[in-house]
């Protein structure tokens, strides 16, 4: 039925066509997505980026056109926490670090904000990782002003030109399983699970035995072979299932 662009900063992408419906994920400036259903003021999208479906305001988005020269592949995103595009009448508009900025012209915007490109190295995955520190959780959110722990994993391999999955479980069927923690690296991830064995967290891994992870903030904890240590908590607070390695 035709593609789209998020043209706002961010974009709640929810289960179901209603407002009240839960945010699953959300859309930032530049992503690019499939148009799959319309109905009343709502719109039906997948994800080109993860395929991950769900609703959006149909308020909220630009329609583009196959014959468009849409940039897909190797895409450039800004790399600055918080940067500014200008739209057509040389308003400002404040983006999220993340933000596809590789079809601007489709939007009629200016950026001369901070980018990369490619695939980056370890230490660029921790360093973006590191920027996100304190950011508050928020289901479903994939910017520094919310982030659940999927998103805040994607987003920094995004962000360094890998592709993983949206949830949790589903990042963890990607990648090479480590045997024991001490094969791994910094920039691995980490997935842990609950009483039912199901996958419910996902962290970074950081040097000297820590990770970072979105729980309840973006934060730096312990890890070790039980888990996620908390030193505030003085407790393990998440069951360590394994180690991925992906790059």
């Amino acid at each position: 039925m035709g593609l789209g662009i998020c043209n706002l900063s961010i974009v709640p992408v929810r289960i179901s066509d209603s407002d009240k419906s839960e945010m699953i994920t959300q859309l930032i400036y530049g992503d690019l997505f499939t148009i799959v259903e319309e109905k009343d003021k709502w719109t039906k999208i997948k994800s080109e980026f993860d395929n991950y479906e769900g609703w959006i305001d149909s308020k909220q988005f630009k329609r583009i056109d196959e014959s468009d020269n849409i940039v897909i592949d190797n895409p450039t995103y800004s790399s600055d926490l918080v940067e500014f595009i200008e739209n057509e009448n040389k308003e400002l508009i404040t983006i999220s670090i993340g933000s596809n900025i590789s079809n601007i012209n489709l939007l009629n915007h200016k950026y001369e904000g901070e980018s990369i490109s490619g695939k980056q190295n370890r230490d660029s995955i921790v360093n973006t990782a590191l920027l996100y520190l304190h950011s508050p959780y928020l289901w479903g959110g994939k910017t520094p002003f919310g982030i659940d722990c999927s998103g805040f994993t994607q987003m920094v391999y995004k962000i360094n030109g890998y592709k993983i999955l949206r949830d949790a479980k589903d990042q963890a069927t990607q990648g090479v399983t480590l045997s024991f923690i001490e094969e791994s690296e910094p920039g691995d991830l980490a997935f842990f699970h609950n009483d039912n064995d199901e996958i419910i967290h996902v962290g970074i891994i950081l040097k000297d035995n820590h990770i970072i992870h979105a729980s309840g903030k973006v934060r730096v904890d312990r890890l070790d072979q039980s888990g996620i240590y908390n030193n505030e908590k003085n407790m393990h607070t998440h069951s360590l299932r394994y180690i991925k390695k992906i790059i």
